[in-house]
């Protein structure tokens, strides 16, 4: 049995691990790197058609978003997550694959012109969807045997409508070993959702480290909080836009608005229209209320209870239509406006920024974590000026950031739910960034007297004897002149390895089949003139 770290070891996003036991190869997330890449990550050391089936944590991109591209690879095993993270994923592959494909569409006209090469998305809307059909759904707390030896159990993260650690019981030649993937562990006290559930015992814990070295800066009241930037903004004649996650963090947003308009918190503008404008967030927000009864938190369940839905209101207008969207700047009333991506990377959010950002008497609130080197996060830092659709836009508007609202744990709340475990013979931290991994694996060090690891990309340990095979060093990144090329470059060489193997072990065929297969070998050498 072993364990062979793939993505997200000292970065924040990208998480992937690669696991063998009990003749099964498998993957614990696949998720796409966002921000700044810093280090290179290892290939999965086995073609796509090779992997038996997934393990997904939870929907959002950085775990889920590379799920397409394994499927356009030939993987054609289960994917195993919870009901609501299949529910969300149907939606948020597809979403991907529309971002990919709008993008390459808008550089392959401007290489056209110039004669460059065409760009190629980094997959398709077909192979989402394909993605999307391997999708085994289970309920929380209910052990799966996914085959003979493992044996699987999501329990919840408390970071997102259908977020999981998960728990993994291997056996193996009458070896048995407990692995926990901890997932993203959410912040407590989030609206919605459940707290983090704890995890009892494990042999080796695999967790996440994003604010590991942080305590995250909570309002005492996050409803407040928000009324007030409402109602300043309002009262300057402003409007307030907020560029929100479309999964999570939109819902929670209008569970807070809903709250403040039922408390009537805001005075002179009590019927401020609030747009919703994303057709990912519209979808989302109603996978949230189909499955309100198994992830919602007893406060939210309480407003189910007494016929109120806790994220919806009067004045809530959902678009979907771009000419619905577009309409929004025809609106001069005081107003908020939610929409993705929520890092302004992609999506609605940057035609509202082009829209509203040189307009000193609007707000734009931020409510969830700014990545290096994103629009989101260079406005955060100070940014006077912005480019948005090839034209510079002047940063007028009051840039503003709502603090606590995060659907991470902080390091007082990793530390909290890792002590929870008892039997844990070593830790692997992974999911921050450098400062972030090393300052909590000594945090874990110091306050559990525990044995920790920080792996980097390709680190190979041996889950049987429980030993580390290959204590891997950072690659920075180099600089690369086509991140695509990569991608299709690294899908080449599993196809090689691929073919390898088929030549080893055709020893045995039938001579015929064997000139067969030379001559098919040797045809595609010359056609692509080797």
């Amino acid at each position: 049995m072993k364990m062979i770290f793939i993505g997200a070891n000292h970065e924040v996003t990208g998480s992937c691990t690669y696991l063998e036991a009990c003749g099964k190869k498998f993957l614990v997330d696949f998720g796409m790197e966002q921000g700044e890449d810093s280090f290179e990550n290892a290939q999965i050391p086995v073609a796509p058609s090779d992997i038996d089936f997934v393990l997904l944590t939870h929907a959002h991109i950085d775990h889920s978003g590379m799920l397409p591209l394994l499927y356009a690879g030939g993987f054609s095993g289960e994917i195993h997550s919870t009901k609501a993270t299949a529910n969300l994923c149907s939606v948020m592959l597809r979403d991907s694959a529309h971002i990919q494909e709008f993008e390459a569409e808008w550089k392959n006209r401007k290489a056209r012109r110039r004669g460059d090469e065409e760009y190629e998305p980094l997959y398709t809307m077909d192979e989402a969807i394909g993605a999307s059909e391997l999708f085994v759904p289970h309920h929380y707390e209910t052990p799966v045997e996914i085959c003979d030896g493992i044996t699987v159990t999501f329990r919840d993260a408390g970071h997102l409508l259908g977020s999981a650690s998960v728990i993994i019981d291997l056996t193996e030649n009458d070896i048995s070993r407990r692995i926990v993937f901890s997932g993203d562990i959410g912040n407590t006290n989030q609206p919605l959702i459940r707290d983090p559930q704890y995890i009892e015992n494990a042999d080796y814990v695999i967790m996440e480290s994003t604010y590991g070295s942080r305590i995250h800066d909570r309002p005492t009241d996050y409803v407040t909080a928000l009324a007030d930037v409402l109602q300043k903004t309002f009262d300057n004649g402003g409007s307030v836009i907020i560029p929100s996650f479309a999964v999570g963090r939109t819902q929670e947003m209008l569970y807070f608005i809903r709250q403040i308009k039922a408390d009537n918190l805001i005075t002179g503008h009590a019927d401020f229209p609030v747009y919703v404008d994303s057709p990912l967030a519209n979808e989302a927000t109603d996978i949230f209320i189909n499955n309100r009864e198994s992830c919602y938190d007893e406060e939210a369940l309480s407003f189910v209870r007494r016929g109120i839905n806790p994220i919806t209101f009067n004045g809530l207008i959902r678009t979907v239509t771009s000419d619905d969207s577009r309409a929004i700047n025809d609106d001069m009333r005081p107003k908020v406006i939610i929409s993705a991506s929520g890092m302004c990377e992609a999506g609605r959010i940057k035609h509202h920024l082009k829209h509203n950002l040189w307009k000193p008497e609007n707000t734009i609130l931020f409510v969830g974590y700014q990545a290096v080197n994103t629009l989101g996060r260079s406005l955060v830092d100070g940014a006077k000026k912005v480019k948005l659709f090839g034209e510079t836009v002047t940063v007028s508007a009051k840039i503003q950031q709502l603090p606590g609202v995060s659907g991470h744990a902080d390091s007082d709340g990793l530390m909290k739910w890792a002590e929870s475990i008892s039997g844990v013979r070593k830790f692997f931290i992974n999911h921050g960034d450098s400062k972030s991994s090393e300052i909590f694996a000594q945090k874990l060090r110091d306050e559990l007297d525990a044995d920790v690891y920080v792996p980097y990309s390709s680190a190979e340990f041996d889950i049987t004897n429980g030993i580390v095979t290959v204590d891997a060093e950072p690659r920075p990144v180099p600089k690369k002149s086509h991140a695509n090329e990569n991608v299709h470059y690294n899908n080449l060489l599993m196809s090689s390895e691929r073919l390898y193997r088929l030549i080893q072990n055709s020893q045995g065929r039938t001579n015929a089949d064997m000139r067969k297969l030379t001559d098919a070998i040797n045809k595609l050498c010359d056609q692509w003139k080797l």
